[in-house]
């Protein structure tokens, strides 16, 4: 009896001692996780921390292998794609023993982890298809997989997918996409929709109501003469993501920017999910309401910016690739040079080329892309210059174009001179120690200063604004 008591004994020191090295274990893990989560912050900034890597979490380890988890598959595979290396080395500093780090996708409640899942491609494929409660047509072109991404748009595009997979995420509502025309804004816009309607939520459809600006206030407008404005908000309130695209033409529409903005707070305390595009940033667009513009900037803000060279080359590969053409490099290569204002003016060209070579059974060439584009061509070969400007802006303000370049600093003087020197960064490919030569060798932090300032005033007077503009469009026409 003594004996079997030993033993019970030790079995149970066995088992205590066992625990408490597991439990020791667990916690080196966890204050080894601790350091490297604030290594990661440090290393990619308190931004990009944020918005990808905060929510990753500790599984484990097993042996030589570390498991993380995230909340949804897209995160888990950008955080693969983008951090999965970086993640594998801070890791590896911490703790000798880590030859692999395995990032996983968090399991619904009462589901054991599927550790066999790997971390997929962060494209995934759209149907196109179109569900009743979407208010206006969606472009079939415009998915997901027919997006191209480069360094201009990665950021947009991968919060866009983002919203797609998990709408009504905190930090991504709203979700507020802004750039220049032709950039793929709508592009975007039309892909969440794609992907929201055809992808049940929790074994329901998802509710989407994707409509312009401009069909927004004209919808209330007629609510309004109808008298059936209850319909109308009931319609707009009840949907689970409501979509609105060009947020600019509500400028000076006083009344639709009301409407929008209770319809704004009711969506968002109700959990549902906004998606809007601009051609400014929230902060830019002068001419909305403060209380409007502050809870536009309360989610998440990306720009789409100009085009790069090798995304342009990029994009009319996937164009040619898709409508099955070969297309030389040469040719490619010249469009992207010549053509750079957006995408939608580079597409076009390439399908005018394509489509004169199919009518007259010609190769493509640079020879008949010369002459098929010649008309575009032109439009884009008008080089303004620095003198021009000068010029123009001189005559604008009625002051002599020497004072450009003197050392006078009144206000009548200095503001057109930060205009010119604006309109300079924005139309010509000179660099900012160039502009700066031209205005009396004044230094590139004095351009910089003057791009600054004259973009801020843009945003804050109107009228200052319509001049510039004006001015961009006699310098451009």
């Amino acid at each position: 009896m003594g004996m079997n008591f030993e033993i019970g004994s030790a079995r149970i020191s066995d088992t205590m001692a066992q625990s408490e090295r597991e439990s020791g274990r667990e916690t080196l893990l966890t204050n080894q996780w601790a350091s490297v989560r604030a290594k990661l912050q440090q290393e990619v900034g308190d931004v990009e921390y944020r918005t990808w890597l905060k929510q990753v979490s500790l599984a484990g380890q097993d042996g030589d292998e570390l498991t993380l988890m995230l909340p949804t598959r897209f995160l888990r595979d950008w955080v693969s794609k983008e951090y999965g290396s970086l993640i594998t080395s801070i890791w590896q500093t911490e703790n000798t023993s880590i030859r692999r780090v395995d990032i996983r996708t968090q399991p619904a409640r009462g589901t054991a982890p599927n550790l066999a899942e790997p971390a997929s491609n962060p494209v995934a494929a759209v149907r196109p298809e179109a569900r009743a409660d979407v208010i206006a047509p969606l472009d079939q072109r415009f998915t997901f997989d027919t997006f191209v991404v480069g360094k201009p748009n990665e950021f947009a595009y991968a919060c866009a997918r983002r919203v797609a997979e998990a709408p009504a995420t905190q930090g991504f509502n709203p979700l507020f996409l802004y750039g220049g025309v032709g950039l793929g804004k709508t592009h975007l816009m039309h892909a969440i929709a794609w992907e929201l309607s055809n992808n049940p939520r929790h074994g329901k459809p998802v509710s989407v109501a994707y409509m312009s600006a401009e069909k927004f206030m004209y919808r209330f407008i007629n609510a309004l003469r109808n008298q059936s404005t209850l319909e109308f908000k009931n319609e707009l309130r009840s949907v689970d993501v409501l979509m609105i695209d060009d947020l600019q033409f509500l400028i000076g529409k006083d009344n639709t920017q009301e409407e929008f903005f209770h319809t704004f707070n009711a969506l968002v305390d109700a959990g549902k999910q906004i998606v809007i595009s601009a051609d400014k940033s929230p902060s830019d667009l002068s001419g909305l309401e403060d209380r409007l513009r502050t809870r536009l900037g309360c989610g998440m803000v990306a720009d789409l910016h100009a085009t790069t060279f090798e995304l342009r080359i990029s994009i009319l590969e996937a164009k040619a690739l898709r409508a099955g053409v070969d297309v030389p490099a040469k040719v490619m290569e010249f469009l992207a040079h010549k053509i750079t204002s957006n995408v939608r003016e580079l597409e076009g060209a390439l399908n005018r080329l394509v489509a004169h070579a199919n009518l007259f059974d010609r190769q493509i060439t640079l020879e008949t892309a010369h002459e098929v584009l010649h008309d575009v061509l032109k439009a884009f070969d008008r080089r303004v210059t620095i003198q021009e400007i000068q010029k123009k802006v001189a005559e604008h303000w009625n002051i002599k174009i020497s004072e450009m370049s003197s050392a006078r600093r009144s206000r009548n003087v200095a503001r057109p001179r930060q205009v010119a020197m604006y309109l300079a960064k924005q139309l010509t490919s000179k660099s900012l120690p160039d502009i700066g030569r031209h205005f009396g060798d004044r230094d590139h932090t004095t351009v910089m200063h003057a791009v600054a300032r004259v973009t801020a005033l843009m945003g804050t007077d109107a009228a200052f604004a319509e001049d510039v503009e004006l001015l961009r469009r006699m310098l451009e026409s």
